[in-house]
């Protein structure tokens, strides 16, 4: 009983191609640092991962370059390039650096980039920049964003989700609208890496805060998202009407239709979980999604433990793996952010 239509292949592919960067973000997953590792794929090994992954098969995945900050790789230009010459969708998500101009952004559409997705973690440069750890990074980022919708490349704005942030979420909502942003992804925090000094919102925040997203979702732009809150799948389902087609990517989790590839070569079901099943400089990474035993686990929702794994939904939703892994070291356990349990038959 397994995650429909991802067995085969996975919808997202992340690949960390650095972790450097100059910013230094409360939340940042990857507790990125100023200098480039050494031992980050080189261009080469970037290309050969870029071939490896048209093997999927008919089903191609969505690549997104991540970091760190993906400017700071020299060859950024060149393996979008490649990447896009080989048929791939390709995102980048840029830090908001001096490295980001408007001529930076239209190479990027040169070489072939598809999407641009950059970071607003408050309706305020003061409440952003607190979160960014660098004054000046909220002007930046709103720059960014209007370089690259000038130049017609979609954006989509990420923005955390914590206690930090939860009482700004309206008034960044509609700072995207004016922005004209065509997605809004909220990323629901998940204690890992420099996240572990932040606090996640409570269950009872987290279900008020998904149901007032649905409620956004009817507007026609921009088009919402969550990552890690894979219960707003759930809230969807109980109010679809007959009929409806639901825009959420039901069944999508980590290791199911995600792999995250690090900048020195390991594969992980998501950034957020870190748990490495081998590394593309040694293993194919179509092998090492379709058949390492951690990634078939949490393809099969049969695996999953307490509430999730008695749960109706778990099918369409599944919990978030990584923010059970953070809670409990076991990331079939449950997922703590989620209330809801079903109902004694």
């Amino acid at each position: 009983m397994t995650a429909s239509g991802y067995d085969a292949a996975p919808m997202m592919v992340y690949w960390e191609v650095t972790r450097a960067c100059g910013l230094a973000c409360r939340h940042c997953r990857a507790e990125a640092v100023p200098n480039r590792d050494p031992l980050e794929l080189s261009t080469e090994e970037g290309r050969k991962l870029l071939r490896s992954l048209t093997r999927f098969g008919d089903r191609i995945p969505h690549l997104v370059l991540t970091g760190g900050d993906p400017f700071r790789r020299p060859d950024l230009d060149e393996l979008v390039a490649y990447a896009a010459g080989l048929g791939l969708f390709v995102s980048v998500t840029p830090s908001a650096t001096p490295l980001v101009t408007r001529d930076t952004i239209i190479r990027l559409k040169h070489a072939g980039v598809r999407s641009l997705a950059y970071s607003i973690d408050g309706s305020r440069a003061e409440r952003h920049d607190r979160i960014r750890g660098i004054e000046g990074t909220f002007e930046r980022t709103v720059n960014a964003v209007q370089w690259a919708l000038a130049e017609s490349i979609p954006v989509q704005v990420n923005t955390l989700v914590s206690s930090e942030t939860a009482d700004d979420l309206d008034a960044v909502y509609d700072l995207v609208c004016r922005l004209g942003a065509q997605r809004w992804a909220l990323f629901f925090l998940i204690a890992t890496g420099r996240g572990q000094a932040l606090t996640e919102v409570s269950p009872a925040e987290s279900e008020r805060l998904l149901s007032w997203l649905l409620d956004l979702s009817s507007k026609p732009s921009p088009v919402i998202k969550t990552t890690e809150a894979h219960h707003y799948r759930r809230l969807d389902a109980a109010r679809r009407a007959p009929g409806r087609t639901s825009t959420h990517a039901w069944g999508i989790r980590d290791g199911a239709g995600i792999m995250f590839v690090s900048h020195t070569g390991d594969v992980y079901p998501s950034g957020f979980l870190p748990m490495s099943v081998g590394n593309v400089r040694g293993r194919d990474p179509v092998t090492l999604y379709r058949q390492s035993p951690l990634f078939r686990q949490l393809r099969d929702v049969r695996s999953l433990k307490g509430k999730c794994g008695r749960c109706e939904f778990k099918v369409i939703c599944g919990g978030s793996r990584a923010r059970a892994y953070a809670a409990t070291g076991d990331p079939l356990e449950s997922d703590p952010l989620c209330p809801y349990e079903q109902a004694e038959a």
